[in-house]
This record gives C-alpha cells, sequence and structure tokens, in this order.
C-alpha cells in the first residue's frame, strides 16, 4: 500500500494557484461563445461489422439501453490484420481488416477474476485492451502477452493504492499469457499487474496502451501507459488531480514485464517523478479528471482527451511530467476552486500570471456543442487523402466526430475545431440521427460513439447505440 501525501501539500498547491481575495473575478456565463461548424470534409461511414447484442448485469436507473457497450477497436499488431473490440459488459472479440464476423476471443466474465460491472454499467467493466508489441515474437518476454483494464470487486484482491479507499471496487490491469497468440479463441493463464481503488463507481481506468512508434531496444520499447480517472463523484472531492501520492487523475507509465515482488510492475527510470518522496512514481503526467483515451501519432507525440465537468472538453498533447490543472482548471479557465472555497461548478478567467506551471490545452470546446470527449486519432492512413494529418475524435453523447489540423499544435494555443460531414448509404446525415437512443444524462438523444484504428491507419466509427463498427471511407461521388 501506498499512502496520500498530507493535505498540506494540495492545500500549497492549491493556495498557490488561487486568487488574492480582492482580486476574485465573476463567473463566466458562456465560455467559448463560438460554436463548432461542419467543415468541407466529407466522409463515407460503411457498416463494418456489428458486434453481438449484450445486456448489463445489473440494472441501474442512469443506465442506458445500450446494444453493445463497444469501447474500442484496436489491431492486434502481430501482422495478421485482426483488431479486437472490447464490450464493456465482459468480452473481447475477435474480427479481421476484412470484415471478418466477430467471434469471441474471450469471456472475462467466466475467468474468477473478479470482474464486476454492475456499480455503474455506463462506464465500468471491461475497458480496455493492448497486446504487448512482443505478442508474435516466439522466444521473447512477451510472447503472447496481452492486457486487460476491468472493474473488480473490492474484495478479490489487495491493491496497490487505496485498498481501504474502495468503497465502490477497484480497476484492474491483468496480464494474460496465450498458449497459442495465433488462436482466435484464447486459452492460457493470467496474473495481476497492478490494482486501484475506486471510492466512486465512475471516472475509471480507462485506455491502456503501448507506443507504437517505440522501436525495440530503445527506453520506451515495452512500457504500458494507461489513464486513470480521478477517481469519481463529481469536483473531484478527494483532490487526487492535483495530488502526487495516488496515480488518481494521471497517465500512468509502468514496465509490465518487471515486477520486483513487492508490485507485478515495474516502474521506468526515466518516468519524471522517480524518487521524489511522497510522489507516485508511476505517473507519467496528471491533474487530468478524465482522460479516457489517448493515443500517439506516428511522430510520437500523445494525443488525449480530457472530458470536462460542467462545461469544456480538451484536446491535449502528452507531456511527461506535465500537470494539466485539473481540479483548478477546466480548459484554459478557472474552476471555482482556483478562486475560493465553496465555489465549484462555475467558471472564471485565469490569472494573469500563473503562479503554478499548468499545460493548457490545444483545442477546447463547451457544452453548447457536445457533452463528453472521447479522443481519437490522427490520421495517417491512405484511403481518405484530405483527411491526412487531422487529429479527429468525437464527442460520444451527441456522437460528432470532430477534428483538428495536428501538425502545428501547441500546448495552451488553442486550434479551430471543425465536424466531419457524415454520410450513411447515400445521405448525408448526423450519426445521432441514424443510431441515436435515448439519454439518461440530457434531453435529446445519444450516440455513444468513439473511434478505432487499424494497422494501415484507417478509422472505424464505433456505436454503442446499434453495437456497429463502421469505417470511414471516402465519400462516393454522387
Amino acid at each position: 500500500m501506498h499512502l496520500v501525501p498530507s493535505l498540506g501539500t494540495t492545500a500549497l498547491i492549491i493556495a498557490a494557484a488561487a486568487f488574492p481575495v480582492e482580486a476574485q473575478p465573476a463567473p463566466l456565463t458562456d465560455p467559448i461563445p463560438d460554436p463548432i461548424r461542419k467543415g468541407d470534409l466529407v466522409v463515407e461511414a460503411t457498416k463494418f461489422v456489428r458486434a453481438p447484442q449484450t445486456a448489463d448485469s445489473a440494472a441501474d436507473a442512469m443506465t442506458n439501453e445500450a446494444y453493445a457497450r463497444i469501447q474500442y477497436l484496436t489491431p492486434v499488431g502481430d501482422g495478421s490484420g485482426r483488431l479486437v473490440i472490447n464490450d464493456l459488459r465482459g468480452l473481447l472479440y475477435i474480427t479481421d481488416e476484412n470484415g471478418a464476423a466477430p467471434v469471441t476471443y474471450m469471456d472475462i466474465r467466466t475467468l474468477d477474476v473478479g470482474f464486476d460491472d454492475s456499480m455503474f454499467p455506463n462506464e465500468t467493466g471491461l475497458v480496455g485492451v493492448a497486446f504487448h508489441p512482443q505478442f508474435a515474437d516466439a522466444g521473447t518476454p512477451g510472447f503472447g502477452k496481452f492486457y486487460t483494464a476491468y472493474s473488480a470487486r473490492s474484495d478479490s484482491g489487495r491493491a496497490d493504492y487505496l485498498d481501504d479507499d474502495a468503497g465502490s471496487h477497484e480497476s484492474v490491469i491483468r496480464e494474460w499469457t496465450a498458449d497459442d497468440p495465433g488462436a482466435d479463441v484464447f486459452s492460457g493463464t493470467s496474473r495481476e499487474v497492478f490494482r486501484i481503488g475506486q471510492f466512486a463507481p465512475n471516472h475509471n481506468v480507462g485506455t491502456i496502451a503501448f507506443n507504437p512508434t517505440a522501436a525495440p531496444g530503445s527506453p520506451e520499447y515495452g512500457l504500458l501507459y494507461a489513464s486513470l480517472g480521478d477517481a469519481g463523484a463529481a469536483y473531484d472531492p478527494r483532490d487526487f488531480g492535483q495530488s502526487l501520492g495516488v496515480p488518481h487523475g494521471a497517465i500512468i507509465r509502468i514496465d509490465p514485464l518487471a515486477g520486483d515482488g513487492s508490485r507485478g510492475y515495474g516502474i521506468p527510470a526515466d518516468n519524471p517523478f522517480v524518487g521524489e518522496a511522497g510522489v507516485a512514481p508511476e505517473i507519467w503526467a496528471y491533474g487530468l479528471r478524465h482522460a479516457q483515451q489517448f493515443s500517439w501519432d506516428t511522430d510520437g507525440r500523445m494525443f488525449m482527451g480530457d472530458i470536462g465537468q460542467n462545461a469544456v472538453e480538451e484536446v491535449n498533447l502528452g507531456v511527461p511530467g506535465a500537470n494539466y490543472g485539473w481540479r483548478l482548471r477546466e480548459g484554459t479557465f478557472a474552476t471555482g476552486y482556483a478562486v475560493g472555497p465553496g465555489r465549484p461548478g462555475r467558471l472564471y478567467p485565469r490569472p494573469a500570471q500563473d503562479e503554478h506551471p499548468f499545460v493548457y490545452p490545444v483545442a477546447q470546446y463547451d457544452h453548447d456543442d457536445g457533452y463528453a470527449i472521447s479522443g481519437g486519432f490522427v490520421y495517417r492512413g491512405q484511403a481518405i487523402p484530405a483527411l491526412q494529418g487531422k487529429y479527429v475524435f468525437t464527442d460520444f453523447p451527441r456522437g460528432r466526430v470532430l477534428h483538428i489540423d495536428a501538425d502545428t499544435l501547441v500546448s495552451g494555443q488553442l486550434a479551430e475545431i471543425r465536424e466531419l460531414r457524415l454520410v450513411f448509404e447515400g445521405e448525408e446525415r448526423d450519426l445521432v440521427e441514424v443510431a441515436g437512443f435515448p439519454n439518461t444524462y440530457a434531453p435529446g438523444d445519444r450516440a455513444d460513439a468513439r473511434l478505432g484504428i487499424d494497422s494501415a491507419g484507417e478509422l472505424y466509427l464505433l456505436t454503442k447505440s446499434d453495437g456497429w463498427v463502421r469505417k470511414l471511407e471516402p465519400a462516393r461521388a454522387r
């Protein structure tokens, strides 16, 4: 168990970033007045494969009735052209780049690992999967190994962090070793790598991934990144975003093959906070509310979307050691916690001079335009030349597919966001019109749309509402 540092550390950070009492500003009524407009880029969203219909393990008043809670589509990375899809409800499917019917690779519900998604089916469950870059290389340490991130019962294991503050559940990263890496149905063994307590049901572990640009033999090769939300509820009540003692509200970076007996993983020597007293050495970047999805461009830059509280959604560039500001900042604005005690829920202009070094987003939008950013990918595929060099991402509740120019971004300098125009079966329509279903958080319908990618860099649109994976292709001439 690692312990949270004293509240004195957090208090000093908050005090350094707060406004003087005599200069407290008025709250903003409309942080970002300019709306996102549709651009000139048009793509076809073509039905590719459909995941099997699944059901939630427990009814919940805040749960929507998704056909299948498909979250990500990612290549296995072994040269086979296989793709894996995860359903939060506990299933991994294998398909391929030709659109083969999905086959159940693993049903984690049957494997006695403490899996539990009943506390909040919208966000908990089997939330991420990553294949070791040596997965297909016989004789290497990573041969046959892949990793899943999932929600587990708090009594099913001993947490590395917050074992005594896990009133809802625990977020777990588990390593699996396949007997036959080429098989489309898993058999093999597993072990637990990392576990952290969650006091609330939302803002859990999210994406787990290996940097695909890391060359064999480089210090980056084979290191696993994972996003951890601020542990839930609203307004970060534990202030985990600014507390370095616990790796919530952070991107962590670990060596999953280098456990030392005291824990199931190793700490990379070049992690930015290694050796600092009272700081969790797994932390690679922090000050994030719920950076649920991240990815890398081909030049090694990390892109991540951080889901906002009441107002602002962010696109950020990953910087080792960076503090992205939550809960003192939301987007490029100050929160009520930066202005004074007892003021959550409103945004304010930030001070002219930050007394604490924050890294600001490269793009942002407010809740006039969407409710929650998923993250996405910089398009480097060949099928849609007009999309080259665009970072493409979704606002997943509203099903909007958005993009920015990726090649000239600088943290804190905001890029213009445009909406991609989508064609379905020959007709240009909004995704929510095609695949919408009743919303449980806000008026109107939602689509629960996210993006996936294949080994060639082509993009796919996943919708929980109907379970379809649609491939983005050039719009055909009419």
